[in-house]
């Protein structure tokens, strides 16, 4: 019988979640842990939100929304109407079974267990197989730095649109954060650590910047292999590529690598690029990171297995 390789998923939000997705298709041959960027989450109308949690677990049970890339397919949005007669903002959507999510965590917070028990008992309820675990269940929350000011990242991201040139990053909480027992466990066990397509900055910077996380990495033994989320210039989604510009940052894969080069020296071993970057694979080399071309692009399920399965394969040979 089969061994199935112990993987390790650092995400976030839509590219975190169809990376998982991918690993999530290959059944047996994968033992999944996802470890979740948690410093999106917020507090609303009393309720612990966790925005990129609840994308990744969605994408995983089969009830996500693929074209907005969050929340839950066939959503109805009663609940949210009523709060906006009641004069409560309503610039951060909640449909109504979204909303039944946040309560059932709120509740189960509130009556003593940790985030990540919360998260297992929710995605256990879905379906999903994969160990999904928060990076920390401590609170630590995204902000950045604007011409307006510190924001919160939900309100930067969401209610401003993330319309603001982002000048500098902070997580609020890192001083008293940590990794959890799982997290450890996850890594300590790995035999393939992928960083998923997410952006580097808002997704991934938080999980890495956890104390002892990135010495953990580089400890692991494991290859540790990244997706750049930057294809032809440009992000899949989302504002990566403007914050890499805003911050003096060449908004390429080759910017992508140099970023991870400079901040985390050393821990990334190979760089997964697209097909339309292949010319900039000799410039990642030349920084010491293996580049791999291939197709990044995974809207589609197949094309999540697909590039899912070449990382399998591609961390037999390293």
């Amino acid at each position: 019988m089969l061994t199935a390789t112990r993987v390790v998923v650092l995400a976030g939000g839509f590219g975190g979640a169809r990376m998982a997705h991918g690993f999530a298709q290959l059944g047996s041959a994968v033992e999944l842990s996802v470890v979740v960027n948690t410093g999106d989450d917020l507090e609303l109308y009393g309720l612990h939100v966790s925005p990129d949690l609840d994308t990744v677990m969605y994408t995983l049970a089969g009830l996500a929304n693929e074209e907005t890339g969050w929340g839950v397919r066939d959503e109805t949005w009663s609940a949210s109407a009523m709060l906006d007669r009641y004069g409560q903002p309503t610039w951060f959507r909640i449909g109504d079974r979204d909303l039944a999510t946040h309560v059932a965590r709120t509740w189960y917070l509130s009556a003593g267990e940790r985030l990540t028990q919360v998260t297992a008992r929710l995605a256990a309820s879905l379906g999903v197989s994969a160990a999904l675990l928060p990076m920390t269940d401590d609170r630590l929350r995204t902000q950045v730095r604007t011409s307006a000011g510190w924001l919160d990242f939900q309100d930067y991201f969401v209610r401003r649109r993330h319309a603001d040139d982002v000048l500098e990053l902070r997580f609020d909480g890192l001083e008293k954060a940590a990794p959890t027992a799982e997290v450890w466990a996850a890594l300590g066990a790995a035999q393939l650590i992928v960083i998923a397509p997410s952006n580097p900055f808002l997704s991934v910077a938080p999980i890495l910047a956890l104390p002892g996380v990135a010495t953990a990495l580089n400890d692991s033994g494991a290859p540790v292999v990244a997706v750049s989320p930057i294809i032809g210039g440009q992000a899949v989604r989302g504002p990566a590529a403007q914050i890499m510009s805003s911050l003096g940052l060449e908004p390429s894969s080759i910017g992508v690598a140099r970023h991870y080069a400079a901040t985390w020296p050393g821990l990334v071993n190979r760089l997964v690029i697209d097909r339309q970057d292949a010319a900039e694979a000799g410039l990642i080399e030349a920084i010491g990171m293996h580049a791999q071309v291939t197709n990044t692009l995974i809207g589609a399920r197949g094309e999540r297995r697909r590039l899912a399965q070449e990382m399998l394969e591609l961390a037999g040979t390293l």
